[in-house]
């Protein structure tokens, strides 16, 4: 996460750099911080997949 403080705002940004779109803001540090946390939770989250009966799913390791 990258945390920054905007002093022509007066708030804090938080991103994510590795997951696109996955950012948040705040008055405080803590504020930014629970929200990409947050933001985070919900892009990693599942979602209902609706395939084709030919489809096939294929689990991927990394590492």
């Amino acid at each position: 996460m990258v945390l920054e403080y905007d002093p022509e705002t007066k708030s804090f940004s938080a991103v994510c750099p590795e997951l696109p779109g996955c950012t948040s803001a705040g008055d405080t540090e803590e504020e930014a911080e629970r929200g990409i946390d947050e933001a985070i939770r919900l892009y990693l989250s599942p979602s209902d997949l609706h395939l084709p009966p030919t489809a096939r799913l294929v689990e991927v390791t990394v590492g």
